[in-house]
């Protein structure tokens, strides 16, 4: 049967069914479990490029060589296997917020959930303009808006799986019409469902003030917005302290990636540490309520089994370290447990 509004009050939806809010527990807010985040000219070449192994992770990571089969996660197995050892290390919710475009799998999802016992709360809704599906440019808002709606209620991607959460919508720079058309749909389902919303802004430094600013102009609850990336994105506090002001959640999510090189952009990526230090000014400055925290996890080399961090890397490190720098345990809570847990809970 059917979800609605009043049977989903209150309480959180993942791949296996809704939960109490009170069991989400520690939550990372963005990451990619089952996808395939190739750019779609790839994926048309069936070309994965050379395999990953130790002696060439590092100039994959680094971009000295493309092995497009980095950017395709679709082992099940190995999907249970690193989420067992985020549980193993403290997490027990996370977000995979692969919508269309990105070859989103709720079966895949849902097997994975129960084999690792861990939650996971699915998105839905449709990612930047070039992944797109062709119907998306006749598509009418109206449509689209229903067609998220039931993503929710109903069942995602021709299942009877159902998405937690709107997004990652995606956004590029400059924005396009079709991708506004998108977000004014992503509004409209966020109002009519109560799901928070979860924005993949476009790699300029204005563009997610842009986007709150749209989002707050359709009528969409401000403190149910999620900006994602922000630690690729903006690097001035002005920026940031603007966009924390119209009261969206501002997500870190790139923790795990150390080294300045970024693929998709030409910028210096921080690390953790300094993830950290702009946290420490948003908390300082009263945001404590506004932040989540995440790996945005969508490459092989990033997963334990190939040499990296893998998904309990924050549990594992990150929170101690914060813990080491001075955040209150009542701080990383917030981040990491309460406002995770606001946010996954339908109003």
């Amino acid at each position: 049967m059917a979800q609605t509004r009043e049977t989903l009050r209150g309480k959180t939806q993942t791949v296996l069914g809704i939960i109490d809010p009170n069991d989400i527990g520690p939550t990372s807010m963005h990451e990619h479990v089952l996808c395939d985040i190739r750019p779609p000219d790839w994926r048309d070449k069936d070309d994965h490029g050379i395999e990953l192994t130790l002696a060439n992770h590092w100039p994959i990571d680094y971009g000295e060589v493309d092995a497009p089969g980095n950017l395709v996660l679709d082992s099940q197995i190995v999907a249970v296997s690193e989420l067992r050892k985020m549980r193993k290390e403290g997490g027990r919710t996370l977000v995979e917020v692969s919508c269309g475009g990105l070859t989103p799998d709720p079966k895949g999802l849902q097997r994975v959930s129960q084999d690792a016992d861990v939650h996971i709360v699915m998105g839905c809704g449709h990612y930047v303009h070039d992944y797109q599906d062709d119907s998306v440019a006749d598509a009418t808002v109206d449509t689209l808006a229903q067609e998220m709606i039931d993503q929710i209620f109903v069942g995602a991607w021709d299942t009877d799986i159902r998405a937690g959460i709107i997004g990652e919508i995606g956004c590029q720079s400059p924005w396009t019409d079709q991708e506004k058309k998108v977000m004014a749909a992503a509004v409209q389902a966020m109002n009519a469902t109560g799901a928070a919303l979860c924005i993949h802004p476009g790699r300029e430094d204005d563009q997610p003030q842009e986007v709150a600013e749209f989002v707050k102009q359709h009528g969409g609850d401000m403190s149910r917005l999620i900006i994602s990336h922000i630690d690729r994105t903006i690097f001035d506090e002005e920026r940031m302290f603007r966009l924390a002001d119209t009261g969206c959640v501002l997500e870190f999510d790139l923790f795990g990636m150390e080294t300045s090189y970024y693929k998709w952009s030409d910028i210096d990526m921080p690390n953790d540490a300094v993830r950290l230090k702009w946290i420490r000014k948003l908390l300082d400055r009263g945001h404590t309520d506004q932040v989540v925290i995440a790996q945005d996890i969508c490459y092989r080399t990033r997963l334990s089994m190939f040499g990296g961090h893998g998904y309990g890397h924050i549990f594992r490190n990150v929170l101690p370290m914060m813990a080491r720098r001075g955040f209150d345990q009542s701080e990383i809570d917030q981040i990491i447990l309460g406002t995770p847990k606001r946010l996954l809970t339908f109003t």
